[in-house]
């Protein structure tokens, strides 16, 4: 039993999470607290929390921070002022906030859906986009983002390209453009790691006719067991870039059999531990791990 250590738990507002994440969360502070901690859920925001007063903050569904995040980049730097330990490690989380961390691991030599980063305040021919990434189709969504939000499809030849508002968005903030994959309607792949091992995997099929796999907008999710090969590159990522992390989430798709990074989630993905049985066990494990090295 481990000694008893407060846990600041960060989740969102209950009643704005759908039910997948709810249970997820809910059941997670009932088994830091079974294991021995006392932990409580916390909002990252929350003006009168003493964070000094715990021995832990771990984030876990701070599903917000990508539309406040110059105040959720404030709150990091507090932490680490007030030498307030977090998980995942508030170095990796500000790393992982931008997907422009996509081109330090394809320059590692990881294979990655390829990538167009459009800037902040440049302006872009989107025609000139699909010969760049060799597709009729793509995909664009902000380099900060969570949700699909202000997540596009484009498609060649469409009379109202040049149209698009995706030009008033670059005054705002920066965009990722990727080809369409066709693969993504076979799933998309989450491979979830909870201290560098990898524990489960899922696969989320978007509803006909959408691209989205997120479980709002219709998408359906099923346990699978990936072959050893694309566990055993998914575990070399995350060694490479996330090996103080205790959880980490590989998403991609499948091309000809090998796993293609969209994302590595290191700040609120949603775990689905309710595909696998072992998952609370294997994440408690693993914390338990990082606080005997700590």
């Amino acid at each position: 039993m481990p000694d008893n250590k407060r846990i600041a738990l960060i989740c969102e507002d209950p009643a704005n999470l759908f039910d997948m994440a709810r249970n997820e969360d809910r059941k997670l502070l009932e088994s830091l607290n079974a294991r021995g901690w006392t932990a409580e859920a916390k909002d990252w925001k929350d003006p009168q929390a003493d964070w000094s007063s715990y021995d832990l903050v771990i984030l876990k569904s701070p599903y917000d921070y990508h539309n406040r995040l110059e105040e959720f980049q404030t709150w990091l730097h507090k932490l680490s002022a007030l030498e307030v330990r977090l998980l995942n490690p508030v170095k990796m989380v500000l790393w992982n906030a931008d997907k422009h961390y996509l081109k330090e691991i394809e320059e590692a030599g990881f294979y990655i859906i390829p990538s167009v980063f459009l800037e902040k305040d440049t302006t872009t021919h989107l025609s000139t986009l699909f010969t760049r990434l060799g597709t009729d189709k793509i995909i664009v969504k902000p380099c900060v983002s969570g949700g699909s939000k202000n997540t596009f499809t484009l498609v060649k030849g469409d009379p109202e390209l040049e149209k698009h508002p995706l030009n008033e968005l670059l005054r705002q903030e920066a965009f990722i453009a990727q080809p369409f994959l066709k693969e993504i309607h076979a799933g998309e792949w989450s491979l979830v790691f909870f201290g560098g091992r990898f524990s489960h995997a899922i696969v989320k099929k978007p509803k006909e006719g959408d691209f989205r796999v997120q479980p709002q907008y219709g998408a359906t999710i099923h346990g699978v067991q990936p072959d050893a090969a694309v566990i055993k590159d998914a575990t070399a990522l995350v060694r490479r870039f996330a090996a103080d992390a205790l959880y980490t989430r590989v998403d991609g798709v499948l091309v000809d059999g090998k796993l293609a990074l969209m994302e590595l989630e290191l700040i609120e993905p949603l775990l689905y531990t309710a595909f696998e049985e072992r998952s609370f066990e294997n994440y408690l494990e693993a914390l338990e791990e990082t606080m005997i090295v700590s």
